[in-house]
């Protein structure tokens, strides 16, 4: 592979993608990240009449895309899709591929097995939290809070008070060995919530983005 590989970026929401951007920046700049977006997967989360079936079939899609187009690695980066993303990760094997949340997750095992989550999107709670519990052989604990209003914020333009609200939620937290923030777009408020407690605070973009660059090699 390159030293300068061409990495999809797959969206299900505009909100994530410029966390990622500056991550792999900062953690891997030498790369060439292309982003593809279909906005309608985060509306069609939140709608019962969307079957698996279908979201698999629109990720393997994006993903067969990004393959023609010159990728050389994948990272998705909404959190609520993760069987249709094994999905593609199987058909488009041994393409590298990472799911969003995979390389956070390990890093919080590593510290710890009471981990809390900071979530702001709540339809892809429980498909995080089932990923966690087959990562962590239910060794762990993970104890997930809600901070409501936070995403809807943000996707009116107000990050201040998506921030503000994340970082009530996560002052809030005390005994536990780490504290995840749940989605790429929450990794914004990383830097504050740090300033509000002393428990170590993980978020999925960098993690990714080192991971990512590690299987690329």
């Amino acid at each position: 592979m390159p030293d300068a590989p061409r990495i999809a970026l797959i969206h299900a929401t505009p909100v994530a993608m410029a966390p990622i951007h500056a991550a792999m920046a900062e953690g891997w700049p030498e790369a060439r990240p292309f982003d593809l977006l279909e906005s309608a997967l985060s509306q069609d989360a939140q709608n019962s009449d969307t079957g698996p079936k279908e979201f698999d079939d629109r990720f393997l899609y994006l993903s067969r895309y990004a393959r023609e187009v010159g990728a050389e690695g994948i990272l998705f980066t909404c959190s609520a899709f993760g069987p249709s993303l094994d999905n593609a990760a199987r058909a488009l094997a041994p393409l590298p591929m990472l799911k969003p949340n995979e390389a956070m997750f390990e890093a919080a095992l590593g510290m710890g097995k009471n981990i809390a989550m900071v979530a702001t999107f709540e339809p892809a709670v429980a498909e995080m939290e089932a990923e966690f519990r087959q990562m962590s052989g239910h060794a762990a604990q993970l104890t997930t809070v809600v901070a409501r209003g936070a995403i809807d914020a943000l996707r009116a333009g107000d990050g201040e008070t998506h921030d503000q609200l994340v970082c009530e939620v996560a002052a809030g937290l005390s005994g536990f060995d780490a504290i995840m923030l749940a989605h790429f777009s929450t990794a914004r408020a990383k830097a504050k919530v740090k300033a509000r407690t002393i428990t170590p605070i993980l978020s999925s973009p960098s993690s990714a983005v080192d991971k990512l660059r590690a299987i690329c090699r």
